[in-house]
């Protein structure tokens, strides 16, 4: 994460600015304030059980897994990374700036939200990088907390966004291309 950063710190530094204002108080519409405020409970969730997890010996993964989650933390920051450098209108919060176009090269070939499927794998390395088959249980409801989150906001970048109707009909796929 910090390589990114730093990264587009150098070469974007507008996006880094937009990638700042987070969470629910940072939100303009009243859905996404609820679902920021339970995906940062359950990303806080997902950090923290699997160290009571592993604290209070409630399941065992084999060592070679650990490298599993690593390798999946790091395929999902990678995708994020591709996200942000095709991207620059990426932000952490719905909105739409007005020089803000669609964008439907680099990942967003394949599915409309490439960005909360390469979070979705980052997710879900993490218990397993912990050695917590249990906290792979958290990654359930954040999945549907993301689903939800990538659900209102396509109502709203229909409404706000000029084109992205049309990209919607040319890219069907939200999150797992073939899929769904």
């Amino acid at each position: 994460m910090t390589l990114i950063t730093v990264h587009f710190l150098r070469t974007d530094p507008a996006l880094i600015a937009r990638r700042l204002r987070v969470g629910p108080a940072a939100e303009k519409e009243t859905s996404q304030k609820r679902i920021q405020a339970f995906a940062s409970f359950l990303f806080v969730a997902l950090v923290a059980f699997p160290a009571l997890d592993h604290r209070f010996n409630w399941s065992h993964l084999p060592p070679y897994l650990f490298l599993l989650g690593d390798g999946l933390i790091a395929l999902g920051l990678i995708i994020v990374f591709l996200v942000f450098r095709e991207n620059s209108f990426t932000s952490a919060i719905v909105e739409v700036n007005e020089e803000q176009r669609v964008i439907s090269t680099g990942p967003y070939r394949f599915v409309r939200h490439p960005m909360y499927a390469g979070s979705l794998i980052f997710m879900a390395g993490i218990p397993i990088a912990l050695g917590s088959s249990w906290g792979l249980l958290l990654c359930i409801p954040m999945a549907a907390t993301l689903i939800w989150r990538l659900v209102e906001e396509e109502r709203y970048l229909s409404l706000k966004l000029p084109g992205y109707s049309a990209y919607r009909t040319q890219t069907r796929f939200r999150l797992i291309p073939g899929v769904y």
